[in-house]
């Protein structure tokens, strides 16, 4: 088959931190009407977090992640536990960490900043306001990462880890 002119543009790779199912699923459907392709990998706990990103085990072949969602409270490995990880190895401390939790507690958002998270969102109650987080996430993280991504002149394209 002959290649056309008009490459496909590469997904953005977003891994979500994410035990509870359902919030999994309201973050898998809210993303659905963003116009930029998104490949949505999805750890049930924060030590998985860490072996997708190191790819270990059945890992091995995972891609490097363009932005992680983060729940705080996962089990294993806490949310700030991994964030830790993520800001002390060079390879994946540039990754943009948006933590995504239940919890509205100050002590929560300071510590959140304090290990370096880009940005810190309360869940969403309701359908209606995911699609709300979905816009924010196209407008404000997906779309830029996507520009930059797809750009002739970006050398980092789906890079992966090592």
């Amino acid at each position: 088959m002959a290649s056309s002119s008009k490459s496909v543009p590469s997904p953005v790779e977003i891994l979500l931190v994410e035990d509870n199912p359902d919030d999994a699923t309201f973050v898998s459907e809210a993303i659905v009407d963003i116009k930029y392709p998104i490949r949505l990998n999805i750890a049930e706990d924060g030590a998985r977090a860490l072996d997708y990103l190191f790819q270990k085990d059945s890992f091995s072949n995972s891609l490097r992640p363009d932005l992680i969602l983060m729940d705080l409270r996962p089990p294993l490995k806490s949310g700030l536990e991994v964030l830790k990880e993520i800001r002390e190895d060079s390879s994946l401390s540039e990754i943009p960490v948006i933590v995504l939790t239940g919890s509205s507690e100050d002590m929560d958002r300071l510590a959140a900043y304090e290990f370096q998270a880009n940005f810190f969102m309360v869940k969403p109650k309701g359908m209606e306001h995911w699609g709300a987080l979905a816009k924010y996430l196209e407008d404000f993280w997906i779309k830029s990462i996507s520009h930059h991504k797809n750009s002739p002149h970006s050398r980092k394209g789906s890079k992966t880890a090592k």
